[in-house]
């Protein structure tokens, strides 16, 4: 189980994470609602070949990615198969499936 700062420097690297020219075309902003202990709010600005994360929560995303802290963790870090959460519903999308999908490549979580 990550700790509650290895949460926030996993979602701090994500814009070192970002592939631009997987996103050509994508102007989005994605809200993450991680629950539990080490849980927290972030949001994406994806545009323009570039990728800002910003604490706390903004009004109307494209998508919001709602799951535990841990099960989201394990899916960035390749642990769990991000497929696999979502049908099992540890990862729950609001707004734009598509970006979702889009999401997988936009960044290399190796």
């Amino acid at each position: 189980m990550p700790t509650a700062e290895e949460i926030r420097a996993f979602i701090a690297k994500m814009p070192d994470l970002f592939l631009p020219e997987k996103a050509e075309g994508v102007d989005a902003i994605i809200q993450l609602d991680l629950s539990g202990d080490n849980g927290g709010q972030w949001w994406f600005r994806v545009a323009d070949g570039k990728c800002e994360v910003h604490e706390g929560t903004t009004d109307n995303p494209a998508m919001t990615l709602s799951a535990t802290a841990d099960d989201l963790y394990s899916v960035f870090t390749g642990e769990t198969n991000a497929v696999s959460a979502f049908m099992q519903g540890k990862i729950k999308v609001g707004g734009d499936m598509s970006l979702a999908l889009k999401m997988q490549t936009m960044f290399d979580f190796g």
